[in-house]
């Protein structure tokens, strides 16, 4: 559920349908966590980061308000210009700190941020530049790795890829293994991954998080289940499912699940799904790291690790990863 998804809302159609029958028929039933993100459930992940116990946005906020000086400077080679692609962009609440930073060092560069949404896209084009009149900047709105081959069809220019938001703990330690590989493999000599994770730590915190007493990230996961009613023809009955979230503090991985509270079947376009009482379908998975596991993540996908950047607890760094 971590800010990756906030900034993938995927497009409604024949996708979305075909990938959740694909889901809800697999055993065990899952549902892709990139469909999260209608209008509302947008409204809910707002209210979530806003919660006392979700500490992701404002530690990795702190590092961005606090370091982003420090981090141009990494970024800064000989003040050659170069291009700042942001993976996930979103509404650049954070990655505008880093990127006042590295106008007033003068720097030349442009930043492309790429997101899925066409909306984000348009918003950022719009508004960005009002709050930094000296930016260059050029939208791409698609898929990150189609994206990503545009903007380097556009310049020729060193790259610096912004991936933060612990959007990597959105992918199981495998996927995020194969991400960064195919990451790597469309970088060149000397360019930097600035990537942000969410750090292991009390797992009664971590737990809390994904799990609050108000209950938004209840009503978060079960939004997918109305979005699915609203949009596919579904008539799944929301009061029959209920959300559970686990942490396991050995691997790493905080999972979130809605459990079928009986036995019942539900219609989705021209199909019917049956559940079992108890039986859940996977919702997402939420990864945490050790500073180990991410030097090894690096390694494994051919990157050098070179610097760490922490808010004041240590609940989080965004890892500074070069191309050798």
């Amino acid at each position: 559920m971590d800010s990756i998804i906030t900034n993938q809302i995927a497009p409604v159609g024949t996708s979305f349908l075909t990938d959740v029958l694909q889901g809800l028929q697999s055993k065990p039933k899952f549902l892709s966590s990139k469909y999260f993100y209608d209008e509302k459930g947008d409204r809910i992940f707002q209210q979530i980061m806003d919660m006392d116990e979700y500490y992701l946005t404002d530690a990795e906020m702190e590092i961005m308000e606090q370091q982003s000086s420090e981090l141009a400077r990494f970024i800064a080679v000989d003040n050659q210009p170069f291009d700042l692609i942001e993976l996930g962009a979103g509404d650049a609440t954070k990655s505008i700190h880093l990127l006042n930073a590295l106008l007033k060092q003068q720097l030349t560069f442009t930043y492309f941020p790429i997101d899925i949404s066409t909306h984000v896209i348009n918003d950022l084009e719009e508004n960005l530049p009002k709050k930094l009149p000296q930016l260059k900047m050029e939208g791409l709105n698609g898929d990150y790795f189609k994206m990503l081959k545009k903007a380097k069809e556009i310049s020729s220019r060193r790259k610096v890829v912004l991936f933060m938001g612990a959007n990597i703990g959105n992918m199981n330690l495998t996927d995020a293994e194969q991400f960064c590989c195919d990451l790597r493999n469309e970088l060149s000599q000397n360019d930097l991954l600035i990537i942000g994770f969410d750090l292991k730590k009390n797992p009664k915190q971590i737990l809390a998080a994904y799990n609050d007493s108000a209950g938004i990230t209840r009503s978060f996961n079960l939004n997918l289940l109305d979005r699915i009613n609203n949009e596919l023809d579904g008539d799944f009955d929301v009061s029959k499912f209920d959300h559970y979230a686990s942490y396991d503090p050995e691997t790493g991985a905080c999972k979130s699940y809605l459990i079928s509270l009986q036995e019942q079947w539900v219609n989705v376009g021209d199909e019917t799904i049956h559940f079992d009482a108890n039986e859940f379908i996977y919702m997402e998975i939420s990864q945490k790291y050790s500073l180990e596991d991410v030097d090894a993540l690096a390694k494994k996908s051919g990157f050098n690790p070179i610097h760490r950047f922490f808010d004041h607890q240590e609940y989080f760094t965004d890892a500074v990863w070069k191309v050798d």
